[in-house]
């Protein structure tokens, strides 16, 4: 009989890694990346909101022309990225949607060079790629996918995760259930979108309508996809299980809500 690990501490299940004895099963949203005009600030807006001890701070990210913190948030991740220099994606951006909000959604997937092959299949434009003994990027098109920058991701040991630093790196520390579950992405064309999204994650859509929602199965996480308002297609709720009591608070332009059993 296959035994799933499970985090201790979840809430009601909501929170459960999609993983069995380190072996992942399919797509799972590990980190979520908020753009900011000041990176420090909302970074300690997130800390006093919800406790969230200290991040950790990427060098790595110069390369892009940004600053960052990432949160270890259970099991995933929330990251925040500031321009650190003019013309970069980042800026343009925030300039584009007029203030700090949702950028990237990282997926973590089991077999990330099946993943390169339908990304090739379905015409998706790759602007960046890392690969690392223990983990490997996949930055996809914007164009091509609309609502954020989505990246498919791995890691070895799938509990690992090397963007969160040195304590997560071929390892995972210990650290509670709560993690993000859901994510609210504003587009132009709902239905169209979540099949897009859907079609490069290798799942199905669920629902229809005006809001459209992708479940990742295994993971307990979901995608909303509603229709655009003033600010234009962009990420603008997370949802996470776990949450102090109380919100839901607006931080760096993002709604996060607390989603409980």
């Amino acid at each position: 009989m296959t035994r799933c690990l499970r985090f201790h501490g979840c809430l009601s299940g909501l929170v459960r890694a999609s993983y069995c004895w380190g072996v992942l099963s399919g797509p799972r949203l590990r980190q979520v990346a908020l753009v900011a005009h000041d990176c420090d600030r909302v970074t300690a807006e997130l800390s006093r909101a919800f406790g969230w001890t200290q991040p950790f701070c990427d060098p790595g990210v110069g390369q892009f022309g940004l600053t960052n913190a990432v949160f270890a948030v259970g099991g995933t991740f929330v990251e925040v990225v500031a321009p650190a220099r003019p013309d970069t994606t980042a800026g343009r951006y925030l300039e584009r949607r007029g203030g700090d909000g949702g950028y990237m959604a990282i997926f973590q997937v089991p077999d990330l060079a099946a993943a390169r092959r339908r990304l090739a299949g379905l015409g998706v434009r790759v602007v960046w790629t890392a690969d690392l003994p223990d983990i490997a990027a996949t930055h996809l098109h914007p164009k091509d996918v609309p609502g954020a920058i989505v990246s498919l991701d791995w890691a070895a040991p799938a509990e690992s995760w090397r963007w969160a630093g040195p304590s997560w790196t071929g390892r995972a520390p210990e650290h509670s259930g709560a993690g993000v579950t859901g994510l609210t992405i504003e587009v132009n064309d709902p239905p169209a979108a979540a099949r897009r999204w859907a079609a490069v994650l290798g799942i199905a859509v669920t629902g229809g309508g005006r809001e459209t929602v992708v479940e990742l199965p295994g993971s307990g996480q979901w995608l909303r996809f509603t229709p655009t308002r003033a600010r234009g297609e962009g990420i603008t709720a997370i949802t996470i299980a776990g949450l102090p009591g109380g919100g839901p608070w607006m931080i760096g332009g993002i709604r996060f809500a607390s989603e409980e059993g």
